[in-house]
């Protein structure tokens, strides 16, 4: 009260008297906005024997939008910025021998790599996708969300899930988790985001396709790394399931897939993804064409040193 007093007398002195000539208003110009277009790129860049190199700069780094050089503005190491990630695992009947081993290698990858800033979320998906834990830094909360992780019976129409998948016959909606996680959770986050699956790569049901899937990843500037574990037992000796979907959606959103087998364990998989996030680079450029009209930009990441491979996503969705 007493601040708002003051202000009020201070006002008053500075006013000037009644009849002194009053000099006319000046009209202040319109506020200045600047709506600034940020490309926003994960890289990480490895040599010709596949190790990791982490200690490139800014002017290491070349990138094209349709083929025409773009200038690169921002540039971070990866240990300084926030993490968002999105753990979605496979809970069909498929899996139902290895949910016990992901829960508990699920549980190490997180304590491991999440740091204060960071946080995550988990959703499962069989017959429907289901949120088990929203985003949050508590190692406590996510190690419940884990616990949860289940072989879910069939459901009714009647009681769709979070992403409705009553007019197919429901079996594995990878394709809707991966653009439910995108579109819900990742979207509205800023910094780094991952999403992490683990699945057997098959798809049955889902309302949202392949290429839609991806879409929403581009546009929530999401990194898709895929965890591709097979129980050979459930598939009756026909064979395993092909990963190319995986594959597509992780080469063009800059990710990779991992292949748990007999020379290396879920942990082991876990241990090379944690090192490849802590080794990544954050790009960012204001693309030269600066329209808006919604199509799709090819985008090429390459180094200077024209001996190393980069891995980064493959293009964006210049939104309206």
């Amino acid at each position: 009260m007493a601040t708002r007093i003051a202000a009020v007398v201070a006002v008053a002195l500075l006013a000037p008297p009644a009849g002194w000539p009053q000099e006319p208003a000046q009209e202040l110009p319109p506020p200045i906005t600047v709506d600034v277009n940020v490309v926003n790129i994960l890289a990480s860049v490895r040599d010709r024997r596949g190790a990791l190199v982490p200690n490139l700069t800014k002017d290491d780094f070349i990138v094209t939008e349709d083929g025409k050089p773009q200038e690169i503005r921002y540039f971070a190491r990866e240990t300084e910025l926030p993490l968002t990630m999105g753990l979605l695992v496979d809970v069909s009947r498929s899996q139902r021998n290895l949910i016990e081993v992901e829960k508990s290698a699920a549980d190490q990858f997180f304590n491991s790599v999440l740091r204060k800033k960071d946080m995550a979320f988990i959703i499962s998906f069989g017959e429907e996708a289901e949120l088990l834990q929203d985003l949050t830094s508590s190692p406590a909360l996510l190690r419940t969300g884990l616990e949860e992780l289940q072989v879910k019976a069939p459901v009714s129409g009647l009681h769709p899930g979070p992403v409705p998948t009553i007019h197919k016959p429901r079996g594995t909606v990878l394709f809707d988790a991966v653009y439910l996680a995108a579109r819900e959770k990742l979207a509205r986050e800023v910094g780094r985001k991952v999403m992490v699956l683990i699945t057997d790569g098959v798809d049955m049901g889902s309302r949202m396709s392949r290429d839609q899937a991806i879409e929403a990843a581009h546009k929530a500037d999401a990194v898709i790394y895929a965890i591709y574990y097979v129980d050979h037992s459930a598939y009756g000796g026909w064979g395993a399931p092909s990963d190319s979907d995986l594959k597509r959606m992780a080469e063009q959103t800059g990710g990779r897939v991992y292949k748990v087998g007999r020379k290396q364990s879920l942990s082991d998989v876990f241990r090379e993804l944690q090192e490849e996030m802590r080794s990544q680079y954050a790009l960012g450029y204001t693309p030269s064409n600066s329209e808006r009209d919604g199509s799709f930009r090819q985008i090429e990441v390459r180094t200077r040193d024209k001996s190393l491979k980069v891995r980064a996503r493959k293009g964006y969705y210049a939104g309206k």
